[in-house]
């Protein structure tokens, strides 16, 4: 039997900004009980009266999600209040820009610790109680680079290569557990204050790479995975078409990621010393759920790069569909 959104209790990580905190609004708007977590807690509170508002309501637990003792008191402290959770959303991050050889070791591991660790502790935590239920909805959120790397954000892509590949490992465990769900969210370049918070040791400022979709869309499509879920679920058109031009050549799809990113992932500026961004220390300053990228983009360019890549991906599919339909047929 399917649960009803205002009946549900559903923990969200990294719900002080971006797609966290949008998520945090959908939910609330639908009337569900919100368990919020991030480690900045007054960018937590602020969330959540922005909930009430909506008409939700819920409790914040300040966590470290790389800290697996303290993703245990959340998921604690989320049944002591509530009795249970519903769905439990990872979606806790951080990035770095930089060439691999550059970046300070323990910078990119701190992206793998908050990213990847947090959203292994994150769903050892929730599968726990959701065996103990006898149900449960798991979203992790990834991203679109799961499915095809990018150059200067190695640690980035290898945790969200990593959380594509724990849910998948995670569903078929799951399979003595018919009530208990496991779904990928696979976002493109997405309007959040990410990119300000960044690490970067590049010495060029970056930005948010076209075409940029409202986090509000990535938001709707994790709330509709708490009722429905499905097992992964691109949100922009951009991730599903360069995945599939990078499944059906390779080659190709890197060359495009490489020129894509070195054009279009840094703003023009005068030079910036290396910092750890808000890697180590929370940045509530940058606390939003957008980062004004929509605003500073203009759409017509957008759109011109969505269709370069569908073009692209269907170019390459035609011929191969129409030689594979030939030889069938000899």
């Amino acid at each position: 039997m399917t649960i009803k959104l205002r009946d549900m209790v559903v923990v969200i990580t990294g719900a002080s900004s971006g797609i966290g905190r949008a998520t945090a609004h959908a939910f609330a708007h639908a009337g569900a009980t919100l368990v919020l977590a991030a480690r900045g807690e007054a960018s937590l509170k602020e969330t959540l009266r922005e909930c009430e508002r909506l008409g939700g309501r819920g409790i914040v637990i300040p966590t470290d999600m790389g800290d697996a003792d303290q993703v245990e008191h959340l998921s604690s402290a989320a049944v002591e209040a509530y009795d249970h959770i519903d769905a439990w959303v990872n979606n806790a991050a951080v990035t770095l820009f930089g060439r691999l050889e550059e970046t300070p070791r323990e910078a990119f591991e701190q992206v793998l610790r908050t990213n990847l660790i947090g959203c292994v502790n994150g769903s050892r935590a929730a599968i726990r109680q959701f065996r103990e239920q006898g149900s449960g909805r798991l979203i992790n959120v990834s991203s679109m680079v799961a499915h095809s790397g990018q150059p200067f954000t190695s640690a980035y892509v290898t945790s969200k290569w990593g959380i594509r590949g724990l849910s998948e490992c995670l569903r078929m465990e799951l399979a003595d557990a018919p009530g208990i769900t496991v779904s990928t969210i696979l976002p493109a370049s997405i309007d959040t204050p990410l990119f300000q918070k960044a690490a970067n040791y590049t010495g060029k400022p970056v930005k948010a790479m076209t075409p940029v979709y409202p986090p509000e869309q990535v938001a709707a499509t994790i709330v509709r995975n708490a009722t429905h879920p499905c097992r992964e679920v691109f949100v922009g058109n951009a991730g599903r078409m360069m995945a599939l031009l990078r499944t059906l050549m390779p080659a190709l799809g890197e060359k495009m990621m490489q020129q894509k990113v070195s054009k279009d992932h840094f703003a023009e500026g005068l030079p910036i010393e290396a910092n750890a961004g808000n890697l180590f220390e929370t940045q509530p300053y940058y606390d939003a759920v957008r980062g004004g990228w929509l605003e500073r983009e203009h759409g017509a360019q957008n759109g011109s790069v969505g269709k370069g890549l569908a073009l692209a991906a269907i170019a390459v599919a035609v011929p191969l569909v129409f030689y594979a339909c030939r030889k069938r047929h000899a």
